[in-house]
């Protein structure tokens, strides 16, 4: 009796070691293929003289919508000021009314992403990119989606925290992945954790903008690019490598914002983009989404009897009558995590 209790016992610690070293490995394992996943859904953006981040978020439209012909498309989360250098406008008149009207255009981004192997760099692949949507940095949420021309260009496509409030505790481990110091830095992995939820920056003419606070660490060239979970405790492992928002302002390696889910979601909604982060969401047609007008100025204009009037949200102040449609200058306590030769380091080569 007693010997065979002394090999129960010795296989209950074998089988303890086993279930021990079989958890490590899957850990060990899933935490490989966590950075694998993040690394293929992230990509360096290039907007002339200046380099950003993005995300890559992958849908099936279809062409037309009494057409069963689908196809996939990848699209990309960025932040608007990345585009900065993309945007421009021109002086039309209004062949109805003769007045004189701005025309707002973007030219294409390009989207990189770099090929490895045998743990060495070995080229890179460069993509055109449409600009769906826009949201200036200061007056707008500083939010933008592109969509690669190239379609089926990969087949990643990032998860977003959807649960609930949206909410993430103070101390969460959290990752970023993001082309830091632009393309020399591409797709770099860093860590950190949710410092303060809720700061208000006071930007523009709006009554403040609600931004998350985090430490992962970022550089110019950061911005656009995701933040994810990280952390392994029970409310949220199984929510482990989300999305949860957007790295887009900061004043030094470990102190930066973030534009938090809840508030892309809240634009996403307005704008009737929330399939583009909710994949439960029916996406347009390819021929709806040409429809889109590109940019969100964060206001409404209504047309009476000749006379237009400005309709707004109560979180945005009144608009000066000279409406000026270009970006206001960053403020430089907060400046945009985005290389430009003229405000950070030089563009890398």
């Amino acid at each position: 009796m007693k010997k065979n209790i002394k090999i129960l016992g010795s296989l209950l610690i074998v089988l303890s070691i086993l279930t021990t070293m079989l958890f490590l490995s899957v850990n060990f394992a899933y935490g490989a293929d966590l950075a694998q996943t993040l690394q293929d859904v992230s990509v360096t953006i290039r907007s002339n003289n200046s380099s950003g981040s993005g995300v890559i978020v992958t849908r099936k439209l279809k062409v037309k919508k009494d057409s069963k012909e689908e196809t996939t498309i990848n699209f990309v989360w960025t932040a608007g000021h990345v585009l900065d250098g993309l945007r421009s406008t021109r002086t039309v008149i209004d062949s109805k009314t003769g007045t004189t009207r701005q025309v707002v255009e973007f030219k294409d981004a390009a989207i990189v992403q770099e090929l490895i192997e045998n743990g060495r760099r070995v080229g890179e692949l460069k993509m055109d990119a449409k600009v769906i949507k826009y949201s200036d940095a200061d007056n707008g949420e500083d939010l933008a989606l592109l969509m690669i021309r190239k379609k089926d260009f990969v087949s990643a496509s990032a998860d977003f925290y959807l649960e609930g409030d949206m909410m993430i505790p103070i101390g969460t481990r959290l990752f970023h992945v993001g082309s830091l110091l632009g393309q020399v830095g591409s797709n770099s992995m860093t860590s950190g954790i949710m410092s303060k939820v809720g700061r208000v920056l006071n930007l523009g003419s709006r009554g403040g903008i609600v931004f998350d606070q985090s430490t992962v660490t970022a550089f110019p060239g950061s911005s656009g690019g995701g933040i994810f979970l990280g952390d392994d405790t029970e409310k949220l492992k199984v929510h482990k490598g989300k999305y949860i928002g957007m790295l887009v302002r900061g004043a030094g390696e470990g102190f930066n914002f973030m534009v938090p889910i809840r508030r892309m979601k809240d634009w996403a909604e307005k704008n009737s983009l929330l399939w583009a982060l909710d994949s439960k969401v029916a996406p347009p047609t390819l021929e709806e989404l040409d429809k889109i007008k590109i940019e969100d100025i964060g206001v409404q204009f209504e047309y009476k009897s000749q006379v237009h009037t400005v309709s707004s949200d109560n979180r945005r102040g009144e608009l000066n009558k000279k409406y000026d449609l270009h970006f206001l200058l960053l403020t430089p306590e907060y400046s945009s995590f985005h290389t430009n030769k003229h405000k950070f380091l030089p563009q890398p080569k």
